[in-house]
């Protein structure tokens, strides 16, 4: 992880990821076994126990992994295996390149003739019911919602989104950057998106109305609480080959650390602070739980719900990848 991963060119959010699977992995017995001893056959073990469930060890598997979670704990062990291999030269050979991936097969209930599949993409009246439900019980999470629903923007994206990366005269807005937590600093850090690329996404007179009136609703929350409104801030810290930023706030009666600048966020709390993903996550988690239509709601469905929308309205694909 030192000399080889945390020095490489991979974002943030992707280390951040490929440490916490490090972890998992030395909770397992094969971490407490000498390199040599460690044959494809007890990787395969591993790698069965991570596609299909079970413990050993302090490692516990549900088995509900999608299959690209567990191609990275497999491609984290290849990589492991053949740095072992040269530079280090501690083994001669990848035991890894034998171990292969194995599928589970779904069972198929024969006698249920209810809809085994997935959550579908919100209906209208579906949305309008989650925005109901919102506004009654957490109104702070409703402009994320309805930002991703006319947007398709991923949830971090939604949480990173400025009032400078919108422009409601011409009706589009730029993704620039993602907010995410890091398990590692406890902190929570701003990167780039997903794939690294900026993009511009275009909307219509319903988010731009619904823009107009957040960002009035903000200017009113800002006089309501005066010296106590929570302004975001973020600092940059340089670590090795590469550069991540953290979040904080502070009222106006805080002395602001050196290093720290100011950053508008569309999506607030009505204090002013930075309304985390984390706490969007949890309250779709609520609104699955509470609201019958709603059952196996979350907040990626957003996006699958306006990539939907898009198709059935005639919109060519390749325009709706560019868009996504």
């Amino acid at each position: 992880m030192e000399e080889e991963l945390k020095i490489g060119s991979l974002s943030n959010g992707t280390v951040e990821l490929y440490t916490h699977i490090v972890k998992r992995i030395k909770t397992h017995p094969i971490a407490d076994r000498k390199l040599r001893t460690i044959t494809a056959d007890h990787l395969q073990a591993f790698a069965d126990l991570i596609a299909f469930g079970g413990s050993e060890g302090d490692f516990t598997s549900a088995g509900n992994y999608v299959a690209d979670h567990v191609t990275k704990y497999t491609g984290v062990l290849n990589h492991v295996f053949r740095f072992a291999v040269f530079p280090k030269r501690y083994i001669t050979f990848n035991p890894m390149q034998y171990v292969v991936r194995r599928k589970k097969k779904d069972g198929v209930d024969l006698f249920n003739e209810g809809n085994a599949e997935t959550m579908q993409p919100l209906t209208k009246e579906m949305y309008d019911t989650l925005i109901a439900y919102l506004k009654r019980h957490h109104p702070d999470a409703v402009l994320p919602v309805q930002i991703s629903y006319y947007s398709g923007l991923r949830l971090g994206e939604v949480a990173g989104l400025t009032w400078q990366d919108i422009n409601l005269k011409e009706q589009y807005l730029t993704v620039r950057r993602s907010v995410h937590y890091s398990t590692k600093n406890h902190r929570i850090e701003i990167g780039p998106t997903k794939r690294g690329k900026i993009r511009t996404v275009d909307f219509g007179n319903t988010l731009t109305e619904i823009l107009k009136e957040a960002r009035k609703q903000q200017k009113q929350n800002v006089w309501k609480y005066r010296e106590l409104y929570r302004k975001c801030y973020f600092r940059e810290v340089p670590e090795k080959n590469r550069v991540y930023y953290v979040y904080d706030n502070f009222d106006a009666t805080e002395s602001i650390p050196e290093g720290y600048r100011e950053i508008d966020f569309v999506c607030r709390k009505e204090c002013g602070c930075l309304l985390r993903p984390a706490t969007i996550d949890t309250i779709c988690r609520i609104v699955s739980r509470k609201v019958p239509e709603l059952e196996g709601f979350h907040f990626h469905l957003l996006r699958h719900t306006y990539t939907t929308n898009l198709l059935l309205n005639g919109a060519k694909p390749k325009d709706v990848q560019e868009l996504l």
